[in-house]
């Protein structure tokens, strides 16, 4: 298990002209599942695929098209619900959202509102080293995806891409816990990992497979721990939503902007309305969309071509069981296992492809917080700077885990590997041969070491006579010794002889 020390939410204070406020930030996630098909038809969910081009009669909208339900969407689901430790609930159903869609044909959307899928569960977000908080989950349900309006190919006309229409999303909903624009970045950050991790969403924000509402209201201090003693949304102020946020940054620029305005007219004498807000990044500010519409607003009904969805508890437990490692175990793991720290721990985990990167690269090495640093300075270090994913890192883990092997062995000095590592990274092939055919390894000869020190001593009488007054100087020696056998020499060794025949 981390030690981690578990901490109630720190509420970012803003101060207005006439008192100090509190944020109050719950979140509407919409994750795109990661399925070939969409929730209710057969039609692909290929990104980027030419406009319309997959879109079957039901997501059309045809006379007499009937939805069918896709298991393996169920099943992402209720996966999901299982990674963020969530109720699983066995009977759900699905409801007809009337609201004018222009992008989706039928006029209305299918989703869930009074019996959705998933229950309650939680996410455990880390804010700092052996801190953390935790955001609970109200619900998730499934829904379908409404397509794409287009405005800017045409001055006087709109353009609608059905290819997204009908592909299934889940939304996670969380309580309103989150209390900083930090903490509402940390969160998406966290859920995306976990969904990656899982596999049920790949979290391509770029793409619109990950989108975020966020509703922000204020609150006078107090007043929210009367809101958690009560459950009344009284003590809250009104809330508003932010639509549609695919990026970190945004999310925390809009939070910011949208306390201010509120704090703005409630200190001027006004009312906050409950309304749907967009965010312009250039301009950094948010404005008004639509008035925020209440559940019955939308005439919600089950809708009557869907049978309720009853799953079996033995089906659930199959899939519990199949569940991967998660971040948070995997995490803990590599400490224990591995004795990284937290913070190496973190970095490795962060994503599923890295962690299995340095697994591979610790069996291979033998020696796992050796393996460690060199996958977080030297790889992912030279990577970032070549803005490369790891996925396209020219050099394996079979390769790496060769040059830390190499180094374990004393084979070769940490600088001769640094040199080894370029070669590998830039003309690939086996470290060991490449070792042995450009005479690599270090010198570890002590009598060739001894030679090289005693003519570098008799050449700088001078040197040493300072060096036996200073002994903070006899890194000089070292240094020439080191220069003298090309960098091969063993530098503990040439730093033992240098001390010993110096007489310090």
């Amino acid at each position: 298990m981390l030690d981690i020390t578990y901490q109630a939410p720190e509420p970012k204070v803003i101060a207005g002209a006439r008192h100090d406020w509190e944020l109050v930030i719950g979140m509407e996630v919409h994750a795109q599942v990661a399925s070939k098909s969409k929730l209710f038809s057969g039609a692909s969910t290929q990104f980027g695929a030419e406009p319309n081009s997959n879109v079957s009669f039901v997501d059309a909208a045809m006379p007499g098209m009937l939805p069918v339900i896709n298991e393996f969407c169920v099943e992402q689901a209720v996966r999901t619900g299982l990674g963020l430790k969530a109720r699983i609930n066995l009977w759900s159903a699905f409801d007809r959202k009337n609201y004018f869609y222009p992008d989706l044909p039928q006029g209305y959307q299918i989703s869930q509102l009074y019996h959705p899928l998933v229950g309650e569960g939680e996410i455990l977000v880390e804010m700092g080293p052996g801190v953390a908080r935790l955001v609970r989950i109200e619900r998730i349900h499934m829904e379908q995806d409404a397509g794409k309006s287009i405005h800017d190919m045409d001055p006087d006309l709109s353009f609608v891409d059905l290819n997204r229409t009908g592909v299934c999303l889940m939304e996670i909903v969380s309580r309103p816990d989150i209390r900083s624009p930090e903490e509402a970045a940390a969160y998406i950050v966290k859920l995306r990992q976990i969904l990656r991790y899982l596999g049920t969403c790949d979290g391509n924000m770029q793409n619109g497979n990950l989108r975020a509402d966020v509703n922000v209201s204020i609150c006078r201090p107090g007043q929210y721990e009367k809101y958690q003693e009560t459950q009344d949304f009284a003590h809250l102020g009104t809330r508003c939503e932010i639509k549609n946020m695919n990026s970190m940054r945004f999310i925390q620029q809009a939070i910011e902007y949208e306390a201010r305005r509120q704090i703005a007219i409630v200190e001027a004498g006004g009312d906050v309305v409950q309304e749907t807000r967009l965010y312009d990044p250039d301009k950094g500010e948010t404005r008004s969309m639509r008035s925020k519409e209440e559940a019955h607003d939308y005439r919600y009904f089950p809708d009557p071509d869907l049978l309720p969805l009853e799953i079996e508890q033995e089906w659930v437990d199959e899939i519990a069981a199949a569940l991967p490692e998660l971040p948070d175990a995997k995490k803990a793991r590599f400490m224990a296992e591995f004795g990284l720290s937290e913070y190496d721990a973190s970095v490795l985990t962060a994503e599923l492809v890295s962690a299995d990167y340095f697994e591979a690269v610790a069996a291979a090495a033998g020696d796992g917080k050796l393996a460690a640093n060199w996958v977080i300075n030297e790889l992912f270090g030279r990577l970032k700077k070549e803005d490369h994913a790891i996925e396209d890192s020219p050099v394996s883990p079979a390769q790496l885990g060769a040059i830390v092997r190499l180094i374990r062995s004393d084979t070769i000095s940490g600088k001769i590997a640094k040199d080894l590592f370029e070669i590998v990274y830039t003309e690939g092939g086996d470290p060991e041969k490449i070792v042995e055919e450009r005479s690599m390894k270090q010198v570890t000869d002590t009598g060739a070491i001894e030679r090289a020190v005693d003519e570098i001593i008799a050449a700088n009488p001078a040197q040493v006579e300072k060096a036996q007054a200073n002994p903070k100087l006899a890194g000089w020696f070292v240094g020439q010794v080191m220069k003298a056998t090309g960098g091969r020499a063993n530098p503990k060794a040439v730093n033992d002889i240098v001390t010993a025949k110096l007489g310090l």
